[in-house]
């Protein structure tokens, strides 16, 4: 079961995630933004950085696709009000399409208590009882 995490720009809430996908043994959540407002995408992002003069990673304003590097004033909180802490984040994704959320470097044992089902089903990749093969010779 995965928990509902806000977002917030500037302390005001634009959506919400689940990371439903990871990269457990680097510390990355990813997921699916959720929007409050649907008027949020390519413009209000690109908008936002250039204001604040954040550099984007990648930018097709044909498509209006879209990929920030780390914005610091970008809060992911738990429904504790928890921030997600990682050394970086990035919102990426199309209008025409979703958007989606990634914190990486998230260190542990914070990672392991936050996302134990991550670390579970990465663990569970390497044996089919759920077993990690390097832990025989431990």
């Amino acid at each position: 079961m995965n928990s509902e995490y806000s977002i917030k720009l500037d302390g005001v809430l634009i959506g919400t995630t689940e990371f439903e996908k990871h990269d457990a043994p680097m510390g990355v959540v990813l997921g699916k933004i959720n929007f409050k407002d649907k008027e949020i995408g390519y413009n209000f992002i690109k908008d936002y950085c250039q204001k604040n003069n954040l550099e984007l990673a990648f930018d097709e304003p044909d498509d209006k696709v879209i990929s920030t590097m780390t914005m610091e004033n970008l809060k992911v909180t738990n429904n504790n009000e928890t921030e997600i802490k990682g050394v970086g984040n990035q919102i990426t994704g199309m209008d025409s399409d979703e958007y989606e959320i990634s914190i990486f470097g998230i260190a542990y044992p914070f990672y392991e208590e936050e996302f134990p089902h991550h670390v579970r089903d990465y663990e569970n990749m390497f044996n089919s009882d759920g077993k990690n093969d390097a832990q025989q010779y431990l």
